[in-house]
């Protein structure tokens, strides 16, 4: 029989009980031991979860209090001498600060490490930093403490850790320039360490991720492959290599011939490496084939999944693994727990209990094809791709027609920047260094109360608009009052800046608990794109009038881009993505035009998630960039020259695709650089960037309040490489998950920092 296994379990909790128990701590009103029970409880029932759905062998070390990469920092003991404690050992306190930021404590004064996305994901993790006399040692025994809980609990485990390959290439040098890679051999000792105290808790099997090796590697990262593998294979514990989010393609050889006994590759990504991995692979190695996938909510066609597995297991026989594309931290938890779901779209979901039980019926259908279970589930995913695939909600010709009737001249604005920005700037009469937020601000315990009741029925659509009308008012009165030059109506009316467009759209489903982790406490709850889509009515015009109605400065309008709004929703698989962003930029365009005839003049059209829906593979790269930016173009065009268009991207290393966000020509772009220490701007030094843009000055995820002098140096390092009259001032990302004191403290060191320059520069 081949053995039903997980890569990772999401760590949140069915209810979110981790973000709730992290931000309880934080405030005070939870003490260390009351946290750590929280997540023993969780492991405890996940570990239960996917014993109970099947799973043989299940994943320790997947759990993280903050981020699974920053675990591994502190595993490592690779924590920046300004988080670095007086007595040298760390502590959750250490841990918190490093994904967080501190001010004034223990730990003394310390921006927060960088976050980036995890590979394509929206998942973040926190960039490791390494100096050139780097020192690793074992400092964190978390991995150690719960794989003797999961022990002690009677589970069957296979602790999960990052490879040292990857490790080190989702690091960053910092200080003296050297090249990273000259630190594996002092990092590939621990590893050794690691497996000799897991081997001697009972452990056999380690899972190693390894999955830079479905990314264009240079040679001599290639080469270090074969040269750490080599002393790793000496270590105890048998070793599963895994790889996600891809096909191995060139590095295939590579990865099947390195000294580990198992492999795992994704066959949902990469379908086609399967032929070629199964003649490739040593007649000693276990493969295990990543059918089910981990990071959307469809159910599995389990028909056409057997019939790789079948095959494999004439070739391999008890060396056949099965399981999820990746770890599930990507999926939510329980599809159980939805009962408000209409039947139908139900029956096409899965979450990640689901999936747990979708690898294991397979392994199990592999030897015991009559099995009446195997039987049963088989027959149900028969009924539900046909159901699916007949069903007439999904396809709309009317969205279709409009969608084929696209010419070149829809995405593309009237004249060139050049011309446009002239008559912007005659008409919007800013000052130098004009001083905006990103759009949101603080979504407060009144605001969320009241969209509660309102979706409880408890508050009328009226009173329910008072009350927003009211949370407008105090945003409006409060910008005013701290000079900012554009103002935003904050977004009080919105739940999220995705889920709020979705509800409007037609097209779009709705989960209660399809919760996942975007980073540290932050959960999202993704809509699920099941249809063609297309907007019924206007979806932000009346609150954006009545701000402007409020204020003689000049408003923004707030829109989700076309690329956002799919890749942070649970995409359709039975069309490309890039019709369905097409369908998204007709339906944004219809409301950026019905913005500009209600006399809005400046719409911005966040495109947070332009760089994660980058290709891993470079030879991908220009197909999606290509349609990426004309969906942006498409949906941004329709509007006169006068009418100024804003785009905003958060936490992306995107210095790569400069060029196509220039292609995008947006009028004004804010970018996040504070955490980065404007590093993202060291793309202008090589590509003159030919619009506007606001490079944000402080890191709203932290919650320290920079001052006045930091800000400056951080707009003084930016009119380096950006002419003056073309900088914006803003904070890094929206103020929604911030308070209002240090929301409004940050915003007058802000103004203050763009007053300053002004003088400098008048």
């Amino acid at each position: 029989m081949a053995l039903a296994h997980s890569l990772g379990f999401p760590r949140i909790g069915r209810d979110r009980e981790l973000k709730k128990a992290q931000e309880a701590f934080w405030k005070g009103e939870l003490n260390e031991a009351g946290l750590r029970d929280v997540g023993r409880e969780l492991r405890k029932v996940h570990w239960d979860l996917q014993k109970n759905a099947g799973i043989d062998l299940l994943p320790v070390g997947d759990f993280a209090w903050y981020d699974q990469v920053l675990s591994h920092s502190l595993m490592f003991g690779v924590i920046p001498e300004r988080f670095r404690p007086h007595d040298g050992k760390a502590t959750l306190q250490t841990l918190f600060s490093m994904a967080r930021g501190v001010s004034n404590t223990c730990c003394g004064e310390g921006h927060a490490q960088e976050m980036t996305k995890w590979f394509d994901t929206n998942y973040h993790y926190l960039v490791p930093e390494f100096s050139v006399d780097q020192h690793f040692h074992l400092g964190w025994e978390q991995l150690f403490e719960e794989t003797e809980e999961a022990r002690a609990l009677g589970h069957n485990v296979k602790p999960v850790i990052l490879g040292p390959l990857t490790y080190l290439w989702l690091g960053k040098t910092k200080g003296a320039d050297f090249d990273k890679l000259d630190l594996l051999d002092r990092l590939l000792p621990l590893y050794g360490q690691i497996f000799a105290r897991l081997a001697a808790l009972g452990v056999e099997w380690v899972q190693i991720d390894e999955p830079i090796l479905v990314l264009d590697l240079p040679q001599d990262w290639k080469n270090a492959f074969e040269r750490a593998y080599n002393q790793i294979q000496r270590d105890p514990l048998k070793k599963l290599l895994a790889t996600y989010f891809g096909g191995l393609e060139e590095n295939l050889g590579l990865a099947a011939n390195l000294p580990v006994d198992g492999l795992h590759i994704d066959l949902v990504r990469a379908p086609d490496q399967y032929p070629t991995i199964l003649d490739r692979l040593p007649t000693y190695k276990v493969l295990s084939l990543g059918v089910v996938n981990g990071r959307n909510v469809w159910r599995c066609d389990l028909q056409n999944a057997l019939a790789t597995l079948r095959h494999a297991h004439e070739r391999l026989g008890d060396r056949l693994w099965v399981a999820p594309s990746c770890s599930l931290l990507h999926s939510p938890v329980d599809l159980g727990r939805e009962d408000q779901l209409d039947a139908e779209l139900k029956s096409w979901l899965a979450f990640a209990v689901q999936k747990c039980e979708e690898v294991a019926v397979l392994a199990q259908a592999v030897s015991e094809p009559e099995a009446p279970q195997v039987l049963r589930a088989l027959a149900q995913s028969r009924s539900v791709q046909t159901s699916r695939a007949a069903s007439p909600r999904i396809h709309k010709p009317e969205v279709q027609t409009r969608v084929a009737a696209i010419t070149a001249r829809d995405a593309q604005r009237q004249s060139p920047f050049a011309q446009r920005i002239a008559k912007q700037r005659g008409k919007l009469d800013l000052p130098l260094f004009p001083t905006t937020t990103i759009g949101s601000f603080p979504q407060t315990a009144a605001i969320r109360l009241a969209r509660q009741a309102y979706k409880q029925g408890k508050l009328s659509a009226a009173d329910y608009t008072d009350a927003m009308h009211t949370e407008i008012r105090h945003a409006v009165e409060i910008q005013e009052r701290l000079g900012l030059d554009v103002l935003v109506h904050g977004e009080a009316e919105r739940n999220d800046m995705v889920e709020y467009f979705a509800e409007q759209l037609d097209g779009y489903v709705f989960t209660r608990f399809g919760w996942v982790q975007s980073y540290g406490s932050r959960c999202v709850k993704p809509a699920v794109i099941f249809g063609d889509l297309s907007r019924p009515q206007a979806m932000t015009v009346e609150w954006i009038r009545y701000a402007q109605g409020l204020t003689n400065k000049v408003m923004e309008g707030m829109l989700t881009g076309p690329v956002t709004m799919l890749m942070w929703s649970f995409a359709r698989e039975d069309v490309s993505r890039e019709v369905q962003a097409r369908q998204l930029a007709l339906a944004i365009r219809d409301d950026v035009n019905d913005l500009e005839a209600a006399g809005i003049k400046i719409v911005q059209i966040d495109e947070a998630a332009f760089r994660e829906g980058l290709p891993l593979r470079r030879a991908q790269w220009p197909a999606y960039l290509e349609w990426a930016s004309a969906a942006f173009r498409l949906c941004a065009s329709g509007v006169r020259d006068e009418t100024q268009i804003h785009t905003h991207m958060c936490y992306s290393e995107f210095n790569d695709v400069i060029e196509s966000i220039a292609a995008m020509d947006a009028d004004v772009i804010t970018i996040e650089t504070s955490r980065s220490d404007m590093e993202l701007l060291e793309a202008f030094e090589a590509f003159a960037y030919p619009n506007d843009i606001g490079p944000g000055v402080y890191d709203i995820h932290s919650p320290r309040i920079p001052d006045v002098t930091e800000m400056v140096g951080l707009l003084r390092k930016a009119a380096e490489r950006i002419p003056v009259e073309r900088l914006w001032v803003n904070p890094d990302c929206g103020l929604k998950t911030r308070g209002w004191p240090e929301t409004e403290a940050a915003l007058v060191h802000m103004v203050s920092a763009a007053r300053q320059l002004r003088k400098e520069w008048a």
